[in-house]
């Protein structure tokens, strides 16, 4: 980017998506290696920074499952995975409020604000901005299974982000609900973006991965996707494991009213901003109907 030349170039393609996507608000789940690597997570501070300068309203949620493990591991409390949660007892959730709410939230927090935005931190819990309810699993033979404090969405309010949103602050939300008895529940970080981002009526949700993106059944990367050829990918066994959710998440989001998901690579340096404002982009685009 030592050319002039260039640089401008980027700009004027840049220009459109700025124009088009002024005013509206972009939820982004914030995870994977981007939210582990120190240059990935600086560049994702400052592309969270820009999105804000120019317009938009950026919302952020963040996972934080390796930095509970660890700190878990630290402090000698056991954990336990079913169907790949984490089985959450009293003591679990203690260090999942710790881990998220302060430590992990904090430090995005102070990323973006030294990139020069204006960063608040949240839990679901402030503002009761999260309902929660304990999430029920069928087990064998029909048999719940108790996975402690593991919640779901059950209601979002969305008065404290438009608050923020409106002083020019940058939303940043840890995924920790609270129940009809102030009992505090750890969520899925994917399904509270998802919930987040057709309560907002928001014009993306964009999920940070550490995989290209939407992969058909000869490895090659779909770039765009609607409902019915993810449900073809879903049958024929392209799409499978940890992906489900993710896909399932981004239709849910874009059934409620949410313009477009998208499933980006957060190992890409500024994926962000390539997704947002180039022709490109750097992962798979679903919408509900025509592509």
């Amino acid at each position: 980017m030592n050319d002039p030349h260039l640089q401008a170039q980027v700009l004027v393609e840049a220009l459109p998506y700025m124009q088009r996507f002024q005013g509206c608000t972009m939820v982004i789940k914030y995870g994977g290696n981007a939210m582990t690597e120190d240059r990935l997570k600086e560049q994702f501070a400052h592309d969270v920074t820009l999105m804000k300068q120019v317009g938009m309203n950026p919302v952020i949620v963040h996972g934080g499952g390796p930095q509970i493990g660890a700190m878990l591991a630290r402090l000698g409390v056991p954990t336990r995975f079913v169907d790949g949660m984490r089985v959450t007892d009293a003591a679990t959730m203690e260090v999942v409020e710790m881990v998220l709410g302060g430590l992990v939230n904090k430090e995005i927090v102070h990323g973006i604000n030294r990139a020069g935005g204006r960063a608040v931190g949240l839990t679901g819990k402030d503002g009761r901005l999260l309902r929660a309810r304990r999430l029920q699993r069928p087990g064998p033979a029909g048999a719940g299974m108790d996975l402690g404090q593991v919640g779901e969405v059950a209601a979002v309010d969305p008065r404290i982000i438009a608050t923020l949103d409106q002083a020019d602050f940058i939303p940043v939300v840890a995924p920790i609900g609270v129940g009809d008895g102030g009992e505090s529940y750890n969520i899925n970080a994917d399904l509270v973006a998802g919930a987040l981002a057709a309560t907002l009526g928001a014009e993306k949700l964009i999920l940070m991965t550490n995989v290209a993106g939407v992969l058909d059944g000869q490895g090659r990367l779909r770039s765009r996707l609607d409902a019915a050829e993810v449900a073809a990918l879903i049958a024929d066994g392209s799409i499978s494991g940890g992906m489900l959710p993710k896909i399932r998440c981004c239709l849910d989001a874009v059934a409620g009213g949410v313009r477009a998901a998208h499933i980006i690579d957060g190992r890409v340096p500024h994926a962000l901003l390539l997704e947002v404002f180039t022709d490109a982009g750097v992962g798979t685009l679903i919408r509900d109907g025509d592509v």
